[in-house]
């Protein structure tokens, strides 16, 4: 960031009348309280044995883990890791301050909001993470506890659930991202970096001459969870990251890269990485997020020029890779994208939409937007602007659109709606592309996924418009409307049969989708409502 973003340092690590700042140990310690924090004491392996265990913990939906006994890492630098904080429903429903129980939906709309009151951040003269400052031949990746997650993995990846700093040249402003990175030596990470992405267009800014980059691991979780979401370019990290926690993040300046960082944070990584093909090496394989493992290929390398640290540091790490049954930290990360995208779309102008999902086993590939239906045509707009954001690159790979009676958190209601709202013939699919997308997405052919090559990986995007049709005149057997009503039961007759219900001795209660309260049906019936 530039001094026209950020005000100058205080004068103390941070204002003397406040409580300390949001951090990774304040976290650990909300955690803790709610009972979704264990710490592993026993004996664990870093090479697949962490991996394992987290993959069957995230599986399970199980709480944050904090290993403090890892082989190999009794004395280093760093002796602990922590994995699964922000893995399940709860935990972000601690992280926002919201009851247990919150539904998805009202998650994504409590992003939406705070989101549209972003605090910038600012600077200070020092903090914890100045507490230790290595340099020169002290630098040692491999004294860092860094598990090798998969078998197939080419190696010990630090990149993982990380902040990645970098700053765009021309206007001064960060982008935190999160992107793979794998140990190649005791100075040298390297990264996958996609041209197309946040930190590869500030990689074009800067050619020929190498970027500078801070790579942040281990600070209040609000970090990782924005790092790997499609906010637009004009939108600073720190400021949303303010918004949620409701107070400014305290950042201090690097010591060989002009970038600023959490003052507070656990581990900081800095270095440069040099955009020249020449100084590239073989990154990969790796267990990537769609569930299948990602090919090796040439990658650029930032070559690290400092690490600075707290006392008894933590190292964050998580398992990728997401498949049927097996979410992880980045399915979670989807609340925060479905509000951004959300938010996007209403500041294009579109109106009309009740609620937006992008499914978490998918990454986000899979959009699933809800809408009051105003006008013919309201679907394609929707999946034309998705297609052309920056976060595209990534995510809208499939857009769904249905009607405001169709719940888009209910796998039976969109079978529904795409088996008797969608007809193929009549435009109700349309298709996209080819055009830019995920390299990552084995559908497509490794050649056409090369991002040295093309920069992007390929992809046909489809749009499923699964709203009723307004090619269909309103009819009066349809009460004026443009397609059949629902067979639903008189008012009269449901309050009926809700008053005598015990007496019919069925011995079966309604109940809500998750088996907790007693519905009646005039509420089963509202669940479905007449548009």
């Amino acid at each position: 960031m530039t001094a026209t973003h950020l005000p100058e340092p205080t004068g103390a690590a941070r204002p003397t009348d406040e409580e300390p700042g949001p951090d990774q140990r304040s976290w650990l310690a909300t955690l803790e309280a709610a009972n979704q924090l264990r710490r592993v004491t026993v004996p664990v392996d870093w090479d697949e044995e962490i991996g394992a265990i987290t993959r069957a913990n995230l599986a399970l939906g199980g709480p944050a883990l904090l290993f403090e006994n890892i082989v190999g890492h009794e004395k280093t630098r760093c002796t602990k890791l922590l994995t699964s904080a922000l893995g399940s429903r709860r935990q972000v429903q601690l992280m926002l301050g919201l009851p247990e129980g919150t539904r998805d939906s009202d998650i994504v709309r409590h992003l939406r909001e705070a989101f549209k009151n972003p605090i910038p951040p600012r600077v200070v003269d020092t903090g914890p993470v100045k507490e230790n400052i290595v340099a020169g031949d002290d630098i040692n990746l491999f004294e860092l506890p860094v598990p090798k997650w998969h078998a197939e993995d080419g190696g010990r990846y630090i990149d993982t659930f990380c902040g990645v700093v970098t700053e765009d040249k021309v206007t001064g402003r960060d982008n935190i991202g999160c992107y793979r990175g794998q140990i190649v030596d005791r100075d040298k990470i390297a990264k996958l970096l996609v041209p197309s992405q946040g930190w590869g267009v500030h990689m074009e800014e800067y050619k020929p001459q190498p970027m500078p980059v801070a790579v942040v691991y281990g600070w209040h979780d609000v970090l990782g969870f924005y790092a790997g979401s499609p906010f637009p370019k004009n939108v600073c990290e720190w400021d949303m990251m303010g918004a949620l926690l409701g107070r400014p993040v305290d950042l201090v300046a690097c010591e060989t890269v002009p970038l600023h960082v959490p003052a507070s944070a656990e581990i900081v990584i800095e270095g440069y990485i040099d955009p020249d093909p020449e100084t590239f090496v073989m990154e990969g394989p790796f267990g990537e997020y769609p569930g299948f493992i990602g090919g090796a290929a040439p990658a650029p390398v930032l070559r690290v020029t400092r690490i600075t640290h707290r006392d008894d540091p933590v190292l964050r790490g998580t398992l990728e890779g997401i498949r049927p049954g097996c979410f992880n930290e980045d399915s979670i990360v989807n609340f925060a994208r479905s509000a951004i995208t959300w938010n996007v779309l209403e500041n294009l102008g579109i109106g009309g939409i009740t609620d937006l999902w992008m499914t978490e086993v998918t990454n986000g590939q899979n959009t699933l937007v809800q809408i009051q239906k105003r006008y013919r045509g309201h679907a394609q707009q929707i999946a034309s602007a998705l297609w052309g954001t920056g976060g595209s690159v990534w995510f809208h790979k499939n857009v769904l659109v249905v009607e405001e009676d169709v719940d888009i958190q209910d796998p039976v209601a969109l079978d529904w709606a795409m088996s008797y709202r969608v007809n193929a013939g009549l435009g109700d699919i349309a298709f996209f592309g080819p055009g830019m997308g995920s390299s990552l997405d084995p559908s497509t052919p490794p050649e056409l996924n090369d991002t040295n090559k093309y920069g992007a990986g390929q992809w046909t995007r489809v749009l499923i418009d699964a709203t009723r049709s307004w090619e269909t005149d309103p009819r009066p057997e349809w009460g004026g409307r443009r397609f059949p009503p629902t067979d639903r039961l008189s008012p009269e007759i449901e309050s009926k049969v809700a008053r005598r219900w015990d007496e019919y001795g069925i011995g079966i209660p309604y109940l809500d989708a998750d088996g907790r309260e007693m519905l009646t049906l005039q509420e089963l019936s509202r669940r479905f409502p007449e548009a």
